[in-house]
């Protein structure tokens, strides 16, 4: 099932967000750090610095606010976060995606052979639309898959979408398993972005066999995610893929550093995988 929504809403006058973006442009993450994976150590190669929610027009800044109230409404409804304030929504969630752009920019850029401009991109397991809604907002000309199997969340997602006006984004119902064994969408998006769904030998088989050769698997994790990267090391390779870099994201937010973890796919995803649905997950690779 495919849900795309048009219509940007027209904005009057600028956005005045008050106390409640005052509270957003101090926890939003500003310093990236890249790591090579080196055998079984890091490296830091470069820091990139990023202040990105202050970067955003003022109908962006509403978009966001408006998402950020349907969440909360919604939520009251069904569970689609624990997050209950505004401001932890910001700093928790809305930070966190919008600290994925700089390593997706960076990488694809040095990587990829291409700009950054046109990207498509899925977002597996989007749950409330965490981080790819956030992504289709802030990057207004990447073309943005939400992929989520449950179809409540998928009303949310196709409400959130209508209210923020956003055009470059669709829908999609259906399990990950499935729609990498789909010739419509099995390797023909540049990157492929998880945030909070599952570990990395199973992430592995959920994304990369949606992703292009030459594209990029990103996965939002923790402070310290080193070991679970080197349990993955053989799923993301049977994937066709490598581990390209770590990137450290350090938040002004008592929840810590957070890491995106790189991966580079080089090669075809063999035939037989993903694996049947529920397969990966219960025995994972």
């Amino acid at each position: 099932m495919l849900v795309w929504r048009g219509k940007v809403p027209g904005v009057s006058s600028p956005l005045s967000l008050g106390t409640f973006v005052k509270q957003v442009t101090t926890s939003i993450p500003t310093r990236f750090r890249p790591h090579r994976i080196a055998t079984k150590t890091l490296t830091t190669t470069k820091v990139l610095n990023s202040s990105y929610f202050e970067t955003l027009n003022p109908l962006q800044k509403q978009q966001i606010s408006l998402y950020v109230d349907a969440l909360l409404q919604w939520n009251q409804k069904m569970n689609l976060t624990a997050v209950t304030k505004a401001d932890e929504v910001m700093e928790r969630h809305v930070g966190d995606s919008l600290a994925m752009i700089p390593p997706i920019q960076s990488s694809y850029i040095a990587h990829c052979d291409s700009s950054c401009n046109d990207i498509s991109l899925v977002d597996v397991g989007s749950g409330p639309g965490l981080p790819g809604l956030i992504l289709a907002i802030a990057c207004p000309s990447w073309k943005i898959t939400l992929l989520e199997s449950m179809n409540k969340r998928c009303i949310f997602l196709e409400h959130a979408v209508s209210l923020t006006g956003l055009s470059n984004v669709q829908v999609v119902r259906g399990r990950a398993e499935n729609l990498g064994q789909n010739i419509g969408f099995r390797e023909v998006f540049d990157v492929a972005v998880a945030r909070a769904v599952a570990e990395m030998r199973i992430l592995a088989e959920y994304c990369l066999p949606l992703v292009r050769v030459g594209g990029l698997f990103l996965a939002a994790k923790g402070h310290d995610p080193q070991e679970e990267v080197r349990n993955a090391e053989r799923a993301i390779q049977l994937m066709g893929a490598s581990v390209l870099q770590l990137c450290s994201v350090e938040s002004h937010s008592p929840y810590g550093q957070r890491t995106a973890i790189v991966c580079l796919k080089d090669r075809p995803t063999p035939r037989k995988y993903p694996r049947d649905p529920g397969t990966p997950a219960q025995s994972p690779l």
